[in-house]
């Protein structure tokens, strides 16, 4: 017979949001167990965020060494691409082991490994042993999409989890995808000295939404990168140990490797949810209550990367508490406080989307404008490149959000997003303090543009 244990919260899956959402249950001083079948560590510590900005960082010290000439600094710029990569590990691992040390922490009665499958509702399989929960959290992640035409590339093709794999840099790289993670990769490893291509599909770049922003962004990385945001890519084949890629039309380019970044998908296809009593919608995914994160009226949560909606870390932190505390508490479930949509690439420049997106504006928005070319701060560092819109309500002046490509975008968007969080008007923006000469008068300028619009109305 197998052995059963009753808790009153299980969690699957040790990520962001798994850990997360035990602790939340825990903090109720309910019972709860989180179940792992892979190695301990987050993916964004592991294979995401953390090693992927260390690759950016050895870029971008490459690139502003080699490019300082107009500065009147000149420099001489060897890549060694072993040493790159050899700090890229051994700094990714401290960050993962700073998450280990947090996992050792949970109680080891609170921790199962293995793979968890839906028995019934409130049931799981893990091994030969039996969960009787009273409510679970899904928290299993994601993984990369590879889509049929790589197929037959054998270790020629990897994905962004392989790259913080390699010993040192290779000679060349396909990229197949101009979202977040083919941009940051493909431009690091340009900058590094990597012949790189990037392939990208319907315009996409870097999941900004606004044409104008959209236009500067591609105009901006097509100075240094070889990006086609709309690529015709006929066959991919691997021929003579490289990747023949052919394109266009009649193109054909070889390249070491293809790097396939052409999205990710949640990982429930395993889990046994056809008995677990939830509906799902066309990709398989467990249909949710976005604010509860509640399947249905079932003791069933979703959160994190695995409810297919905003893969970053802080979502998946914030799904993570929600989802824990309303498993505790059920079936007294109530709607989690969300805080302000922010989205940041680190490409140089960087890419931001803050607040209520492009799409879902109202019709007689008002747009702010600035362009950084020529921005005071901007122009001295040579980095004054990009544009920022801010968006705001035409009858209120109230702050409704921004896309940009631009210098520091990781720092304005994060002062865009607290003026959204708090609902400010752009004259309670306005009358902030501003230094100078910093970035962040561009912002201001942007704020002005869109406030004179609504003065002359």
């Amino acid at each position: 017979m197998p052995t059963t244990h009753t808790v009153d919260v299980a969690v699957i899956g040790a990520g962001t949001a798994g850990l997360a959402a035990y602790r939340a249950a825990i903090a109720t001083k309910k019972r709860a167990v989180v179940i792992e079948s892979g190695p301990y560590g987050t993916t964004c510590a592991r294979v995401g965020c953390m090693p992927s900005k260390l690759l950016l960082a050895a870029a971008e010290a490459a690139q502003h060494a080699r490019h300082a000439g107009p500065l009147g600094v000149h420099a001489t710029v060897h890549v060694d691409g072993r040493e790159v990569m050899d700090r890229v590990k051994r700094e990714r691992d401290r960050f993962v082991g700073f998450v280990l040390e947090g996992v050792d922490a949970i109680p080891a009665a609170d921790k199962l490994r293995g793979h968890a499958r839906f028995v019934s509702p409130g049931v799981l399989a893990v091994g030969d042993a039996r969960i009787q929960a009273g409510a679970v959290v899904i928290a299993t992640g994601s993984s990369p999409v590879v889509p049929p035409i790589f197929d037959g590339l054998g270790d020629r093709r990897v994905v962004n989890d392989d790259v913080f794999a390699w010993d040192t840099l290779p000679a060349s790289v396909a990229v197949f995808g101009a979202g977040v993670i083919g941009l940051e990769l493909g431009q690091a490893l340009a900058r590094l000295g990597v012949r790189v291509h990037v392939f990208g599909r319907n315009g996409g770049v870097g999941g900004l939404k606004d044409p104008e922003v959209r236009h500067a962004a591609l105009a901006a990385f097509r100075r240094e990168l070889v990006l086609d945001p709309d690529a015709r890519v006929k066959s991919v084949a691997l021929v003579e140990g490289e990747v023949e890629v052919r394109f266009g039309e009649d193109s054909v380019e070889s390249f070491a490797y293809a790097l396939v970044a052409a999205g990710r998908s949640p990982n429930v296809a395993d889990l046994g949810l056809e008995n677990a009593g939830v509906r799902l919608d066309e990709q398989g995914v467990p249909v949710y209550d976005a604010m509860t994160l509640q399947c249905g009226d079932s003791p069933i949560f979703l959160a994190g990367d695995a409810n297919d909606d905003l893969p970053l870390l802080h979502e998946a932190a914030d799904d993570g508490k929600i989802a824990g505390e309303n498993a505790a508490r059920y079936p007294k479930v109530v709607p989690g406080k969300r805080r302000s949509r922010l989205a940041i690439v680190f490409t140089e420049p960087q890419l931001a989307a803050i607040g209520t997106p492009f799409r879902d504006l109202p019709a007689d928005v008002v747009t702010g404008e600035v362009d950084f070319e020529g921005q005071g701060r901007s122009r001295v560092m040579l980095q004054n490149r990009g544009l920022l819109h801010v968006y705001a309500d035409r009858k209120t002046g109230r702050f409704l959000g921004a896309e940009l490509v631009g210098p520091r975008a990781e720092h304005l968007a994060h002062l865009l997003a607290w003026a959204h969080q708090q609902a400010l008007t752009l004259e309670a923006m306005l009358a902030m303090p501003f230094y100078h000469p910093v970035v962040e008068e561009g912002l201001r300028t942007a704020l002005r543009d869109a406030q004179a619009k609504l003065d002359r109305e």
